[in-house]
Parts: structure tokens; C-alpha cells; sequence
């Protein structure tokens, strides 16, 4: 219904009325990226029927449940028929538009406008390229982390991240944190803004989830309230969001300043579990290159490798190369190659993320965008900041918060992805700095 409301002939008459108003405008302008960005979304969903609109929603409701099951008894062959029907939709999805360079293209543009497989392609070459080296440096390297698999009761973890989120800006009023399985955040309306994070005794993984989901949380909080209930209300685009998200988890929340204010706390926390270990051997321990698994634990490095291994089969399976029966096997093969880590199930593996249930074919590439992103911004953000490492240890982090809330959140959807890079930083997206950064952190 939504769907057909928005691509109406009225809809489409009344743009066309605005656009003399439009162009007498400042483009930057609140009204005229209203206008503009309006005008956008209703020129591409007007290739999409409402019947077609609808399948796909009712789709990821069946779909998400069957994931659901086939991950609970680690068996893909339940959730199989389900991906099968969601990647014909997505061809049919597709279909709707004019031919791209790639269909894969038309699926980027839903999380990323203006980006293509192509241009993927070259950055995560020389991602993947840039991070061997010191994934096998790492190998080599022995780092005590012995203390991180401890029993960490979950009443302490949840105390831990209330800390966290207070100190970080949480507000009482507006916020909420719950406990889920896969963790996510979502802001239903203006000042609305629900966290969750997943929390396992056997380790700590729930507080750099909850710094994650406060990312997303604080970047929907900043928008200008005056773009509540528009189409400018939201972030600018995932991989914008992802790498805000990734900001507050790796850049601020691994870094020594930040732990020089924390530590204490968790050591206070779990006394019997850490209050014998060294700060500086923490900090040490939780920045550790350990290949693993599953994608929400992997540390800052090889987390990458997980993401480009997913847009890979992705645009095999979208293509037709890859039959759906055969995604564990190539999942784990790539796993093998890539982090030479042995998928024991399917739970842990190909159905280990809720994403193509919920047929958000497209999306995956966007979080590794944002980590390439994040240290863009954060660049600009501690040359024009000065002290941020002396501000996390006294537990101040509203200059940086109050910094990213006026160059990047409170526009909005107001600019492209592109468009918000250039006026940050003067340039197009680049994984040049997050190399260097990934580089220099890690000699």
C-alpha cells in the first residue's frame, strides 16, 4: 500500500509542479533536496509494480522464519527453497529496471546509490590485497587472550553496556536496549531509537555489539529533527551508516584512550575474570588478528574477508553460476581460502546471517564500504579535533559525537553518499587512508 502510494500519477503531477520552485533554490537546501530526493525515489520505485512490491515483503516474512529453523538445527537444506524463491524475485526485481552495466548494479543502488559492482570490485581488491600481509604477520604472532574466554555473567554484560552507551550519549528518554539474537538497531520515529545487542556468557563480544548498534542509534538520533517523517529522515545510505557504526565499535572502542576511562569499570565488573590482567594486555587481547567464524565477532582486519567473501557469492548465485544446493560447500571452500578457518556447521556458516532471508541481496558489501569510510571521516575529525585521545580518557566523547552529528547526521538523506565524502573529506571514497590506518595500528 505504501508502495502504491508513492508512485501515484498525483505524486509524480505535484513534482512536476515543485520543479520550477526547485530550481530557484539553493540545491543544498532543505527544501530542495526534499524535492530532489523525493523526485529520485519516486522515478525509480515507479518501475516496480505494486503486486511485485508486495511479494517481496510477504517473502521475507516466510523466509526469515524458515532461516530462523534451519538455523536452530544447523541445516540449510530447510532454509534452501526459501532462498531459491527470494533470488527469483530479485531477478524479476531487476527485470524492472533499464540493462546496467551489471543486474548486481541495480540491487547496489537500493543501499548505495550511485555505487557498481565494478567500482566493488576495484576497492575490495585492494582491500583484500592490503590486508594479507598482516593477516599473516599475524599468524605468527602469540598474544595471551586466554582471559577472554572466561564465564562472564550476563547481568555484568548488561551493566557494562549501560555504562558504555551512557558515557558514549544514551538518553533515558528516547532510548532502549534489548537483548536479541542477531544484533540490529531501528528507529521507528523521531527520538526513537532502539539498540539491541546478543549477549553469551562465554565472552564479551555483547559490548563491541553494543557500541556497534550505538553507531546506527546516534546516526537516525542526529538527523534534524525537521526531517522527521520526510524522506530526508534517514541516513544517507548503508554503507554511511555502517561507517558510523564502525566508527564508535573499532575506532573509538578498541582504542587504548577509550579503555584508559573503561578499563576499570570492567575490572570492577568482573573482578574474578580480569582483575588480575594488565590494562595494556587487554587492549592488546581484544585487538588481537584472530580469523574466526562468524562475521559479528571478526576483529577489524579479517572481518573484511567475511564481507567479500558474501558479495562474491552473491553475484554468483544473482547470475545463476552458483546453484543454491551448493552454498555451503562454497561457502566453506572460501573460508578455507580466504581466513584458512574449517566451517564445522551450517549454523556457524552459510546461515550464520539473516540478510538474504530478509532478501537484502546487495547490502553485504556495505558494511567493509563503511570501514573504508569510517577512517575517511575520522581523519578530518582528529585534525579538526584536537586531544580526542586525552577526551575518551576522561570519558568525554560529546565533542566527537556533536562533530559527526553536524558534518554527517543531521543532513540526512539530504546528499549521496558521494556527495557527503566529497564535502567531508574533498575526495571520493578511498581505502587508502584505512590501509594506512589498518597499517600503522598493526606493524
Amino acid at each position: 500500500l505504501a508502495h502504491e502510494l508513492l508512485i501515484s500519477d498525483e505524486v509524480g503531477e505535484l513534482l512536476e509542479r515543485l520543479r520550477p520552485y526547485e530550481q530557484s533554490l539553493d540545491p543544498g537546501s532543505d527544501e530542495a533536496s526534499l524535492i530532489r530526493v523525493t523526485r529520485r525515489d519516486w522515478e525509480r520505485e515507479r518501475h516496480v509494480s505494486p503486486q511485485l512490491a508486495g511479494e517481496l515483503r510477504r517473502e521475507n516474512g516466510h523466509a526469515l522464519a524458515a532461516w530462523d529453523e534451519a538455523k536452530a538445527r544447523s541445516d540449510f537444506s530447510i532454509f534452501a527453497p526459501f532462498l531459491e524463491r527470494q533470488l527469483d524475485l530479485r531477478r524479476r526485481y531487476v527485470e524492472c529496471f533499464p540493462p546496467a552495466a551489471e543486474p548486481y548494479d541495480v540491487l547496489l543502488e537500493d543501499y548505495e546509490p550511485g555505487m557498481t559492482s565494478a567500482e566493488l570490485r576495484r576497492i575490495f581488491d585492494e582491500v583484500k590485497n592490503g590486508l594479507a600481509p598482516l593477516i599473516e604477520r599475524a599468524r605468527d604472532e602469540r598474544v595471551d587472550d586466554s582471559f577472554l574466554s572466561a564465564r562472564f555473567p550476563i547481568d555484568a554484560q548488561r551493566e557494562a553496556s549501560r555504562r558504555v552507551l551512557a558515557a558514549f550519549g544514551y538518553e533515558d528518554a528516547g532510548w532502549r536496549l534489548d537483548p536479541t539474537t542477531h544484533p540490529f538497531a531501528s528507529n521507528p520515529g523521531v527520538g526513537d531509537v532502539r539498540l539491541t545487542t546478543s549477549y553469551r556468557e562465554e565472552n564479551l563480544h555483547s559490548l563491541f555489539s553494543t557500541m556497534h548498534e550505538f553507531g546506527h542509534g546516534v546516526y537516525e538520533w542526529g538527523v534534524d529533527p525537521a526531517l522527521g517523517r520526510t524522506p530526508l529522515g534517514h541516513g544517507a545510505s548503508s554503507a554511511i551508516h555502517e561507517s558510523q557504526s564502525r566508527t564508535w565499535e573499532n575506532l573509538v572502542g578498541l582504542s587504548r584512550s577509550f579503555w584508559r576511562f573503561f578499563y576499570p569499570h570492567l575490572q570492577e565488573l568482573f573482578s574474578d575474570q580480569l582483575g588480575s590482567v594488565r590494562e595494556a594486555d587487554f587492549v592488546r587481547a581484544v585487538n588481537r588478528i584472530r580469523p574466526g567464524l562468524v562475521r559479528v565477532d571478526a576483529d577489524e582486519v579479517t572481518y573484511n574477508l567475511h564481507v567479500i567473501l558474501r558479495f562474491e557469492l552473491e553475484q554468483e548465485l544473482l547470475a545463476g553460476t552458483l546453484p543454491v544446493r551448493d552454498v555451503p560447500e562454497a561457502w566453506n571452500a572460501k573460508m578455507q581460502e580466504y581466513l584458512g578457518v574449517t566451517v564445522p556447521d551450517d549454523a556457524r556458516g552459510a546461515l550464520q546471517d539473516m540478510h538474504w532471508a530478509a532478501g537484502l541481496f546487495g547490502y553485504f558489501p556495505t558494511y567493509s564500504l563503511g570501514n573504508v569510510l569510517s577512517v575517511q571521516f575520522w581523519e578530518v575529525a582528529r585534525a579538526e579535533l584536537a586531544d580526542l585521545d586525552e577526551q575518551f580518557a576522561r570519558a568525554d566523547f560529546a565533542p566527537l559525537r556533536e562533530w559527526l552529528r553536524e558534518r554527517i547526521y543531521r543532513h540526512g538523506r539530504k546528499f549521496t553518499p558521494q556527495e557527503l565524502a566529497i564535502r567531508i573529506t574533498g575526495g571520493p571514497i578511498d581505502p587508502g587512508p584505512y590501509l594506512g590506518y589498518l597499517r600503522a595500528k598493526f606493524s
